[in-house]
């Protein structure tokens, strides 16, 4: 093996190469057996369609660019620390292994409640959303809706129900900060969380707690932050001809062994809640093109 293919990181190696060979040798074997033209005549591909992160509801992504990496990450409830280190391992992770490729990191949803400091989680994920070199997707999970519900004391006892469910920790993580109320700020951003993320060049499908399989696509709001349906665990028993080829990937559900659970069949489910604020591990699964899954834990 020449030195130039041992010391790239492709190939599991520490060392680096310069930004320009690293990025040819990742060009020609991203594409030399789709394409036979010289390396003078590959095609231009188009440009990114630019997510817009204040659309609620559905995020329907129609990527023309298929070698974007996607990083999709569980459940946090308030482990900002956590959250934190997992930022910084997938940020070096993707500049070391995937550099030149455009990278998206979605985040699955229940940013807030039970954990220490739901605060500083929200923080940090508006602070990635600043950055330009990094698509940023965050979804509405159950305990954003009963955070937002509670706040707005949208029924009776809708407080009671929140602070009753983890919100109690969401409000001393804010005081701890200095704030007497939950900033406006941080409202708005929960309340434009969208509910659904579909990656459909990928196949790819993220929610936070899962879909009707019987109904897809439309199933109710509820369903998406919400199911815990036995017939949504069961992808091998979905006859929804819309999902085959399909992978939803999902948390709400923390997984029995804290490590992702995977479920095949003709559509596929992944979820990615592995219990953090329970004593599991925060859990990224990794999405890479022509590339197995693989997972970071923090």
């Amino acid at each position: 093996m020449s030195p130039l293919i041992k010391n790239c990181p492709v190939w599991g190696y520490s060392a680096k190469l310069t930004a320009t060979v690293r990025q040819t040798m990742f060009d020609i074997c991203r594409r030399y057996k789709k394409f036979s033209a010289p390396l003078t005549q590959f095609p231009k591909f188009p440009r990114l369609q630019k997510y817009n992160p204040l659309q609620a509801g559905t995020s329907d992504v129609f990527r023309s660019k298929r070698d974007t990496v996607i990083y999709a990450i569980g459940d946090v409830h308030g482990e900002a620390e956590r959250l934190g280190q997992m930022h910084a391992h997938i940020l070096e992770r993707h500049e070391l292994l995937f550099e030149g490729l455009d990278k998206t990191i979605i985040h699955l949803g229940d940013y807030v409640d039970r954990g220490p400091d739901s605060a500083g989680v929200i923080e940090q994920i508006m602070a990635l959303e600043a950055r330009k070199d990094v698509s940023v997707v965050n979804l509405r999970g159950n305990h954003e809706a009963m955070m937002l519900d509670g706040l707005s004391r949208a029924f009776p006892n809708a407080r009671a129900h929140w602070l009753k469910n983890g919100g109690s920790e969401t409000l001393t993580s804010y005081h701890a900060k200095g704030h007497a109320h939950v900033p406006d700020a941080h409202i708005k951003w929960l309340a434009a969380c969208p509910l659904i993320h579909i990656e459909k060049s990928r196949k790819l499908i993220f929610v936070h707690a899962g879909i009707d399989p019987e109904k897809y696509p439309e199933e109710t709001p509820e369903t998406y932050m919400w199911t815990r349906s036995q017939r949504f665990f069961d992808a091998a028993s979905w006859s929804n001809r819309r999902l085959f080829g399909w992978t939803v990937v999902h948390g709400h559900t923390p997984t029995e062994d804290s490590f992702p659970e995977t479920v095949k069949a003709h559509a596929n489910r992944i979820n990615l809640d592995t219990g953090a604020v329970f004593g599991g591990r925060l859990t990224a699964a990794i999405f890479a093109p022509k590339t197995p899954i693989s997972y970071i834990y923090t």
